[in-house]
């Protein structure tokens, strides 16, 4: 595959790429941060360029990442919170994106429902990146399997347990992305909180290619026996205060401390896409203890966002 195919091209979610460009994406990942640790902070791939960051909820690592990581590939990030802009005082998010697409080279989007991106997408002559919306989070996902790689050497056969909200975001991406490389996943969450039909769809169509296995389980210290990887994120994300109380409740038993992680395999890593509410969906124990990489899974957001971008910017 040439790396021109994926010029222009939008990144909503997981589903719409299939594994080899995924491939792509990652390989020339590793790459820059083999040169990023070299010395070479700035590989001017895409000088002369900007890209807009459209942002409707506030974050750290998103926000932070995609402006160094702009910045290290010679391009000018405009970070545009939704708020300031003219959408606040009604102008349509195809206007904007009409508007957006006559100065940017690229619109990166993180926003609260993912009918925006596509609304976006509709709209723009220039490609939509996903940054977060409610349905996915690719970027993240990018991150996660490259972490997961360095440190299990491969993906095949790998078990990744995901614990707590069976309906995250975040989890779609993984669901996806895992099965795409033939991964073991087992969702342990409570029966009223399962991904989206058509996030589990797509994921099981990646698995009938791949062989990867997608399993689903109430008691969570049944699922992670043996995993190699145990990942959760937060109980309530921004946007689902109105159901803080009765998630806190159904989730409690799915907290990631020492007696889950000591069901784990030896070697067993420890995941989240932070930020994290220490005492809650995790304790202080596992995200500070010899099991996590959560660190060096927030620095892997740049290179592979850095990858991405490389690769699809106009």
């Amino acid at each position: 595959m040439s790396i021109r195919d994926l010029r222009g091209r939008d990144f909503l979610c997981l589903a719409d790429w299939d594994r080899r460009e995924v491939e792509v994406i990652l390989d020339v990942a590793r790459e820059l941060k083999a040169r990023y640790y070299q010395g070479e902070r700035v590989i001017p791939l895409l000088k002369g360029r900007s890209i807009a960051l459209l942002f409707e909820k506030h974050s750290t690592r998103t926000r932070v990442s995609l402006e160094v990581a702009a910045n290290q590939l010679g391009a000018y990030p405009l970070y545009l919170f939704w708020e300031q802009l003219q959408l606040a005082r009604g102008e349509t998010v195809a206007d904007t994106a009409r508007v957006l697409s006559r100065y940017v080279d690229a619109i990166v989007a993180r926003v609260r429902n993912h009918e925006t991106l596509l609304e976006l997408a509709r709209s723009s002559k220039v490609p939509v990146l996903n940054a977060l919306s409610d349905l996915s989070h690719p970027m993240q996902a990018l991150a996660d399997i490259l972490t997961i790689m360095e440190y299990k050497g491969g993906l095949r056969g790998v078990k990744l347990v995901f614990v707590g909200d069976g309906s995250d975001n975040v989890l779609h991406s993984l669901l996806i992305a895992g099965s795409m490389f033939g991964m073991h996943i087992v969702v342990a969450s409570p029966p009223q909180l399962r991904p989206a039909k058509q996030i589990l769809d797509a994921a099981l169509r990646e698995a009938e290619l791949s062989g990867a296995t997608i399993e689903f389980e109430e008691d969570p210290l049944k699922a992670v026996e043996g995993a190699d990887v145990v990942y959760t994120d937060v109980w309530v994300s921004m946007g689902q205060e109105s159901e803080a109380e009765w998630r806190r409740s159904i989730l409690k038993p799915y907290q990631v401390n020492r007696k889950l992680m000591e069901r784990a395999s030896n070697n067993a890593i420890f995941m989240h896409c932070l930020p994290a509410h220490r005492g809650e969906e995790v304790t202080d124990e596992v995200m500070d203890g010899p099991w996590s990489v959560v660190w060096d899974q927030a620095e892997n957001r740049l290179h592979t966002e850095k990858a991405l971008l490389s690769l699809v910017v106009p």
